[in-house]
């Protein structure tokens, strides 16, 4: 039976504490809670009925010592995810982390000598890899139907509710999420990677805050409030986050602010939003293959293209998870109990164009519009059981892939702050991520 702690309990935390303490109950246990916030964890010991300690987030290294910990899931505010991840493997532990696996190229190199110090295991939840669909092209693109890749072309839409949140809470400043090139995008970029099997080499960027922040008052949204709990001024504002409507972001956010003064709800058109809405990235592999990716932030509709031309064809994953946002559900938030309307539609095709010869469209079972398209179920399954079945498709992310996927990130951001092509060996040297 493995012993796992957990450091971090927002909402990220309870899929994994569902995880461990019923799904796989059988060869995991839960055994400790750790955060800067005591409500947090008092709300998972409720909802799971649970019977473990919390720990302040002070007393981390206390905590695996006493509570002889096997395996830590870091699940904090990005810029922290460093801190826990050395102090766990020093102690001897393994480590799971949310990605980004951190903000920066100096956190990633302290993670990568760490693991290479200890030779303990860090891994990265890259949720993306277990989507049946984004498995889907890893086998046509191993197959070699559409040759040698040429290029990508990926373009990310997060909608008006989706992409809002991000300006309400914490990921709203650069320096706790490393921005959206780094937070959102590492999902993208760490695709790309496993998807090619290569690595970036230089990076161009191009983005700004166009729409949230102070760009709100341009466009005719922005009101005169810094939160929306209490505030009149948010009253019918479609932007508004109403956390006392719904008893999850409630018990875990707006009880709790009397420990810490977090708020969740913040307006996103308020002053003080440091990270960009809309941004476009120019990539160049190792190989040779170059991408072109853009992702918005404030789109009407929500989803996903992702194009490859192949020296034998081109392949083609289009994905609309919601083709609007219904006026009912446009202040919920994604992922969260009624959040999103059942008028909202989505689609999704797979289709493979050959040379000289018709398109072929691949039908793929088992995706959902749950759960990233059913990822996290089976992430999970692969990440806890030690009965896991093989992995042909090498989905499991360590911590090079998760400093791989970062850097492609961090030298956006570079690009962005100079206006200059970054090469990305000159944020971490490349046999850091061999």
């Amino acid at each position: 039976m493995t012993r796992y702690a957990l450091v971090g309990a927002g909402a990220r935390a309870g899929m994994f504490i569902r995880a461990l303490t019923t799904d796989h109950a059988d060869v995991a246990e839960l055994v400790a809670l750790a955060d800067t916030n005591p409500a947090r964890p008092a709300v998972y010991k409720k909802r799971f009925d649970l019977d473990i300690p919390v720990y302040d987030a002070s007393d981390f290294t206390a905590m695996l010592k006493r509570e002889r910990v096997d395996v830590v899931l870091v699940t904090t505010v990005d810029r922290y995810h460093e801190k826990y991840l050395v102090a766990a493997l020093e102690a001897g532990c393994d480590a799971v982390t949310e990605k980004p696996m951190t903000t920066d190229a100096l956190s990633c190199r302290r993670i990568l000598e760490a693991v290479r110090k200890t030779g303990r295991n860090v891994r990265v939840t890259f949720n993306y890899r277990y989507n049946p669909l984004h498995e889907a092209v890893k086998s046509v693109l191993k197959s070699g139907e559409i040759g040698e890749i040429g290029s990508v072309h990926f373009e990310w839409l997060l909608d008006v509710r989706h992409g809002a949140d991000y300006f309400r809470r914490w990921h709203r400043e650069k320096e706790n999420s490393g921005g959206l090139l780094v937070h959102k995008a590492g999902h993208h970029f760490d695709l790309v990677n496993w998807w090619l099997d290569d690595i970036p080499d230089t990076v161009f960027a191009a983005g700004r805050l166009f729409f949230y922040g102070d760009q709100g008052r341009r466009h005719g949204y922005a009101r005169d409030y810094d939160r929306a709990h209490g505030a009149p001024e948010a009253e019918g504002d479609p932007f508004a986050l109403r956390m006392a409507d719904e008893p999850a972001m409630r018990e875990l956010y707006l009880d709790a602010e009397r420990h810490d003064g977090y708020h969740r709800d913040r307006n996103v058109f308020a002053p003080g939003v440091t990270i960009e809405d809309d941004m476009a990235v120019l990539v160049r592999y190792a190989r040779g293959a170059s991408m072109s990716y853009h992702l918005t932030a404030y789109a009407p509709w929500e989803g996903y293209r992702v194009m490859f031309n192949g020296s034998r064809g081109r392949l083609e994953l289009e994905v609309v998870e919601t083709d609007h946002v219904a006026p009912s559900a446009a202040a919920g938030v994604k992922g969260e109990p009624g959040s999103v309307s059942t008028a909202e539609r989505g689609w999704r095709r797979l289709l493979v164009r050959p040379f000289w010869a018709p398109p072929r469209e691949i039908e793929v079972d088992g995706y959902s519009r749950q759960g990233h398209g059913g990822a996290d179920v089976r992430m999970l399954a692969d990440l806890i059981r030690p009965d896991a079945p093989a992995d042909p498709l090498g989905r499991t992310a360590n911590a090079v892939d998760g400093a791989r996927a970062l850097l492609t990130g961090l030298a956006a951001n570079e690009s962005l702050a100079t206006g200059q092509a970054v090469r990305v060996q000159d944020l971490l040297d490349p046999e850091e991520i061999k």
